[in-house]
């Protein structure tokens, strides 16, 4: 089982690196480790479990994050419509987005950074991403609102970039013109 243990922190070279693609199929070792990073944010939500085990609670996580230099990630959230989405996807890719951009009103938190960062995070509004499950199937997910902002941040992390990276130096707070405000 993951624990915050396991998640590297900024500052790791692992994390400013482009992640590798995953030969596909995908080998038994890694649908086991993209299992449980599925299993760490589940885990993590879970109060109890949190508790127990001293998670610090996430709803994306990259492999990259655990140390793993490949193309992985994991999301387990609630739409805005309280829908469950839950994703382990090998190689996902934003194929298309859109132009109109949005953000978190409340700013992005990430497992790896531990320490507050001000500032507002500029996002395309909706996107298109290619993957594939743990099934080994194609999957095309197009994504909008919360949903497609953390799929942005993981694949960030598979490209070696940090959320804070897109932040406005001179300007942190400054929403992106004509962007979508969206409420965590």
């Amino acid at each position: 089982m993951l624990t915050s243990k396991d998640i590297i922190k900024e500052g790791n070279p692992t994390l400013r690196k482009v992640a590798e693609d995953v030969l596909l199929p995908p080998s038994t070792e890694e649908i086991t480790i993209l299992n449980q990073m599925m299993e760490y944010l589940q885990n993590s939500q879970n109060p109890e479990m949190a508790q127990k085990y001293n998670l610090r609670p996430g709803i994306g996580l990259a492999a990259p994050q655990i140390n793993i230099s490949k193309k992985m990630i994991a999301i387990h959230i609630r739409d805005e419509s309280g829908n469950l989405h839950s994703h382990a996807l090998f190689n996902p890719k934003i194929v298309s987005h859109s132009v109109e951009k949005s953000f978190l009103t409340s700013g992005e938190g990430c497992l790896s950074v531990e320490r507050e960062v001000p500032g507002l995070v500029p996002r395309y509004a909706r996107i298109t991403v290619k993957a594939v499950n743990t099934a080994g199937e194609e999957v095309k997910l197009r994504l909008k609102g919360l949903l497609s902002i953390v799929f942005q941040h993981e694949i960030d992390h598979l490209n070696g970039v940090m959320f804070y990276d897109h932040i406005d130096a001179q300007n942190p707070f400054q929403p992106p013109q004509g962007a979508i405000p969206i409420e965590r």
